[in-house]
């Protein structure tokens, strides 16, 4: 279990693309009472609507961590943040990192560290006993995540699905698989840090024997036609052996996010794609809907999308945000 001190200064940066922010937005959704304040260079153009503080500032108020909230692609860290995170350092508070640069390796952070009662805590670190996936059947029942791209809401529907199924007394657990989650959770497996040859042995680690009755819902990761992260995604998909996977997406997009020129095409190829793939590690797998993020819909109701959408795959599609999910958890309780 990772426990982070909190109260929460999530920092964003520059930050311009909403999307890239879902590492600070989960958190304050999800943690809320965990997150007191932001902090936005002037180029930021993200508000997660909370107070705009300074180091100075948030140590005054009483923070005892910052959570880099941000999930660039590639996960680097701009020079111009450096001194940021040496100030926080020197206010004694910790950094959170989910990026995969290890913030400790630069010299003046490393050199911070040392001198502070703070800590850097990578999350981005996986397991050191991971073995190759074995493809063996595991006891209790787990269903996955799968996306259409990155950042279509794969982890708020694993959590909402978590949420409801717990709201009717079924037994179940959130399993993460990237940073954010494990920032929610205070547990988990960073899928895309694992070595690849280890990934699908790291996801039967993540969502291991349970009592029969037992759901594990785990957040998915990339997408399996994905021309950066399908690798991931792949071997997610065998480890977690799921007896049901759930599709993500975001209604308003047409291509992968920036990917200009790949198509995301049909979702009901996508989900036929994902069940093929699974089929490897559990022939009985099925689709027990679509999530939907209807949140930037324009010229269309979410109600009119949904309900098209629902036609065209023949499965509910449901906004787990906005939306009553039990046609999706009633296709799962009914999976023998």
């Amino acid at each position: 279990m990772h426990e982070f001190p909190f109260p929460y200064l999530i920092f964003l940066g520059d930050l311009q693309d909403r999307v890239n922010a879902k590492t600070g937005q989960g958190l304050v959704d999800w943690c809320p009472d965990k997150c007191l304040a932001q902090l936005r260079l002037p180029e930021c153009s993200i508000d997660l609507g909370l107070p705009d503080m300074s180091i100075r500032q948030a140590k005054s108020a009483g923070v005892r961590s910052m959570i880099i909230g941000i999930a660039p692609v590639g996960g680097d860290i701009k020079e111009e943040w450096i001194g940021i995170f040496e100030e926080c350092l020197k206010a004694s508070i910790h950094i959170i990192n989910g990026l995969h640069t290890k913030l400790d390796e630069i010299p003046v952070l490393a050199k911070a560290m040392k001198r502070s009662s703070a800590e850097i805590v990578h999350l981005r670190t996986p397991p050191e006993n991971i073995t190759i996936g074995t493809g063996q059947k595991r006891s209790g029942k787990r269903v996955l995540m799968v996306g259409s791209d990155c950042g279509v809401g794969k982890k708020y529907t694993a959590l909402s699905i978590h949420r409801t199924l717990a709201s009717k007394g079924v037994s179940s657990t959130f399993r993460a698989s990237g940073q954010t989650g494990m920032m929610i959770s205070g547990s988990g497996i960073p899928i895309d840090a694992v070595v690849v040859d280890f990934v699908s042995g790291a996801a039967e680690m993540l969502s291991p024997e349970n009592d029969p009755n037992h759901w594990d819902v785990i957040e998915g990761q990339g997408a399996l036609h994905h021309p950066g992260y399908a690798a991931v995604s792949l071997g997610l998909l065998h480890g977690s052996q799921p007896d049901a996977i759930v599709l993500c997406h975001e209604a308003t997009r047409d291509e992968l996010g920036g990917f200009p020129g790949f198509a995301i095409g049909p979702l009901s190829t996508r989900i036929e794609e994902a069940l093929s793939m699974a089929r490897m590690t559990n022939p009985m797998v099925k689709c027990a809907g679509v999530s939907v993020n209807t949140a930037w819909l324009n010229g269309q109701t979410p109600d009119a999308y949904l309900k098209d959408l629902s036609a065209k795959t023949g499965l509910p599609c449901i906004d787990p945000l906005t939306g009553d999910l039990s046609p999706i958890i009633e296709n799962l309780l009914n999976i023998g």
